[in-house]
């Protein structure tokens, strides 16, 4: 069997009905459309939502809240916890958003760094980040290590 020896099954396909060639073949004048009316016309299709003269549906519920929303001034943060510096980091390391890049922790790389202070830390760490929660700064401060806020 090659490429060129296949072929539809016998009946499988069926010819094209050409509607508006005139009436000797079965569809002509109004080519199946019947008389007069929106349907019967060129170009009908109607608007997405359209319901006859009715108000939409979309118009008729009220405004999309909460979910729908997106704020655009709202900022994003790459959220770390004590847990995962402890994990990455030594003792006496610098932790930096330029230094969590050269460790692929970071997802994206424009949104500032957030640590918050799930788990628990015993070695001092030098952190710059742009915010930290109140229980991450006094557990690294009692670790022995420092905080400075980037802007």
């Amino acid at each position: 069997m090659k490429l060129d020896d296949l072929k539809p099954n016998e009946g499988a396909t069926h010819r094209k009905k050409r509607v508006g060639r005139g009436n000797a073949a079965g569809q002509g004048k109004t080519a199946g459309r019947g008389t007069k009316g929106q349907k019967s016309r060129a170009g009908w299709g109607g608007k997405l939502y359209h319901q006859g003269g009715n108000l939409p549906f979309y118009r008729r519920l009220p405004f999309k809240r909460g979910e729908g929303f997106r704020n655009p001034n709202q900022v994003e943060y790459n959220e770390f916890n004590l847990d995962d510096l402890v994990r990455c980091f030594e003792a006496n390391e610098e932790v930096t958003p330029e230094t969590m890049i050269e460790r692929n922790m970071l997802g994206r790389k424009k949104d500032p760094v957030v640590i918050l202070g799930q788990g628990e830390i015993e070695i001092p760490l030098k952190v710059k980040v742009h915010r930290v929660s109140k229980s991450a700064k006094a557990k690294i401060e009692a670790a022995g290590g420092s905080i400075e806020l980037l802007d």
